[in-house]
């Protein structure tokens, strides 16, 4: 059955690929060829869908096959109605020109990759949490600190976007050091929240017996309220993953260097080159999705004892 249903997306595809550019537009009888192929690759969506999502998940490989599955037939169906429907390259290119734009300014687009991910998303991303982190723990600390310094914070995380990244470009200029400073700016407030909210998950009952080992704060920190906040930490960090990479990009709008992701899909789209500025929206989605993927992983190793980790 599997291998049936595998046969007919197959030949439904190639026959999908091979119709002229504008079908749906065309005469009666290749307008009704097209909805009816069209008809006819939603039910075998649905279909290999169905069964790839009845396996048992067991092994990577099995997890991952449903979303990319699915991610493929969203990628067929916006080609094929794209081509069928003959829509402006303007308003919405076909996966095949994302492609091609792709594969044509991929030197480009690495550069741009360089300026806005290894440079301002990361080590932003790397201060603004790192900060958070260590105002959290002095916060838990001190009673005065959270009195005083964490309305204060609230307050600076409510400021605009697009108020704080023209001030940034004017402080630390136009190269990646204002777009960095942009994004410690969006992440520090996140990790603190939840910073705070981890080391206050630790119970009574293991605080009170390291107590009764001795332990000092600095050692019960260290032994049981940093291990139990690491799931609180890793979602902050997830969260700042994605925050990072938006705050960096449309810091990119306000003034940048003649490259970054966000310059390239500002100028690109201005010449109407919106194959380019899809490659662009690409490789920065692939991209976040990679450093989302990283954290997960290094967060199932590292909180390996926690309930959701272990029924997951």
């Amino acid at each position: 059955m599997n291998a049936l249903l595998a046969l007919l997306s197959l030949a439904g595809i190639w026959t999908a690929l091979q119709l002229p550019v504008g079908v749906a537009s065309a005469g009666q009888p290749w307008r009704w060829a097209f909805f009816a192929l069209l008809l006819a690759l939603v039910v075998l969506a649905v279909a290999t869908l169905r069964r790839l999502a009845a396996l048992p998940p067991k092994g990577w490989q099995v997890r991952f096959a449903t979303p990319l599955l699915f991610g493929l037939w969203v990628l067929l169906f916006w080609e094929l109605l794209t081509r069928g429907f003959d829509v402006p390259k303007v308003l919405l290119p076909a996966p095949s020109v994302v492609w091609a734009s792709l594969l044509q300014g991929a030197p480009t687009l690495q550069t741009d990759f360089v300026q806005t991910v290894l440079h301002s998303v990361l080590i932003g991303l790397a201060l603004g949490s790192g900060l958070g982190f260590v105002v959290g723990v002095l916060i838990d600390r001190s009673p005065f600190l959270q009195r005083g310094l964490l309305p204060v914070a609230a307050l600076a995380s409510t400021v605009p976007l697009v108020g704080v990244a023209p001030i940034m470009v004017m402080w630390f200029g136009f190269d990646w050091h204002s777009k960095a400073a942009v994004v410690v700016v969006m992440t520090f407030f996140p990790m603190l929240v939840n910073t705070l909210a981890g080391l206050a998950a630790s119970g009574h009952m293991e605080r009170d017996l390291m107590r009764s080992y001795g332990a000092g704060y600095w050692r019960t920190l260290w032994s049981l309220r940093i291990p139990v906040a690491l799931p609180f930490i890793f979602n902050a960090l997830k969260i700042n993953s994605t925050l990072a990479l938006i705050g960096a990009i449309v810091a990119e709008f306000f003034g940048s260097p003649v490259s970054g992701l966000g310059f390239r899909i500002s100028t690109e789209a201005a010449r109407l080159n919106m194959g380019l500025v899809w490659a662009a929206i690409v490789v920065a989605a692939v991209a976040g999705s990679l450093l989302y993927a990283a954290l997960e992983w290094v967060e199932r190793r590292s909180t390996f004892w926690h309930p959701s980790i272990r029924m997951g």
